[in-house]
């Protein structure tokens, strides 16, 4: 039985997010602390107090992965052991972090590639102005009917494939707009705008993808030593240009995140832990496959009885 570990995205994020992990641990402590020195700013500030900051793109990206790492070195600190892991992924942002677990990228380059990326689709949001929109109950077939029907009012595309009935479209306002008002005649009865600063996994984000992309032909990236999905293509990557040029891709092109999950599970994965803020992933692995394990860490209390 293989075990997996997946790391959360943006959305997960949430005032305090790592605070009671740092006041546990000292190895979590180091881990924030470390951020605020490589960053010039005090994220963990950012991310604990209150108000509506850590919600900032530019905030919760760096914020999460920080979170995230912070969760793993303390429970690493409690004795748990990192080689019972043998595949990882990431929901978006959160690729970044299962790259640093995997040993493809080091926390300080990670962690200056998401604050960038960060920035870069906080600037994109507001050069182009967009947004997402969930379809409750959709399938793939739907979701994609529906977006190319709203493509006709601007840029509109299926940005998430996150689980069975759990599809988001993302795109220009008007296009989202329209899709809202199409939804009930492609057979959608209920669909929610969700409250991000733009149309994330489009080609809205286009301007962002090229920042990314140049930013990361500076950044050194080795082959995983264990499995890595992708959300890109729903499968491993290996090799290290692959790894980059995807990375730069993710931001425009869709999650495909219940594939990654099937194959995962074809690939032997039975247990699941999720270290980083929430339980997002562990949520959506019941409605993708109810038979698997799955495990959150997202506080102390969670790491009581072991790994």
């Amino acid at each position: 039985m293989r075990v997996a570990l997946l790391f959360p995205g943006q959305g997960a994020q949430h005032v305090g997010m790592g605070k009671d992990w740092c006041e546990a641990s000292s190895a979590a402590r180091a881990t924030f602390e470390l951020a605020d020195r490589v960053l010039g700013f005090g994220l963990s500030a950012a991310c604990w107090r209150e108000g509506e900051e850590v919600n900032r793109t530019d905030i919760a990206q760096p914020g999460i992965f920080t979170t995230s790492v912070a969760i793993v070195r303390a429970l690493e600190e409690r004795g748990w052991k990192r080689d019972a892991i043998e595949l990882t992924a990431g929901l978006s942002l959160g690729e970044y972090t299962a790259l640093w677990f995997a040993g493809s990228l080091s926390f300080e380059d990670g962690l200056r590639l998401v604050r960038l990326r960060g920035e870069a689709m906080q600037a994109a949001s507001e050069q182009i102005p967009s947004t997402m929109l969930s379809l409750m109950g959709a399938t793939e077939e739907q979701a994609r009917a529906l977006a190319g029907a709203a493509a006709a009012q601007g840029i509109c595309q299926v940005a998430n494939l996150n689980a069975p009935g759990q599809v988001v479209l993302s795109g220009e306002l008007a296009a989202i707009t329209a899709a809202e008002g199409l939804a009930k005649d492609h057979g959608i009865r209920r669909t929610r705008r969700l409250v991000v600063a733009g149309g994330f996994h489009s080609e809205c984000m286009r301007p962002a993808a090229r920042r990314l992309e140049a930013a990361l032909r500076s950044v050194e990236i080795r082959a995983p030593r264990i499995d890595f999905l992708t959300n890109v293509t729903g499968d491993l990557a290996r090799e290290p240009q692959q790894i980059r040029a995807q990375l730069a891709d993710q931001v425009c092109a869709s999650v495909l995140w219940e594939r990654s999950m099937r194959r995962a599970i074809e690939l032997g994965a039975r247990e699941f832990c999720e270290p980083g803020p929430g339980s997002v992933l562990c949520n959506l692995l019941g409605k993708i496959d109810a038979t698997v394990a799955t495990r959150s860490y997202a506080t102390p209390q969670d790491a009581v009885a072991g790994a």
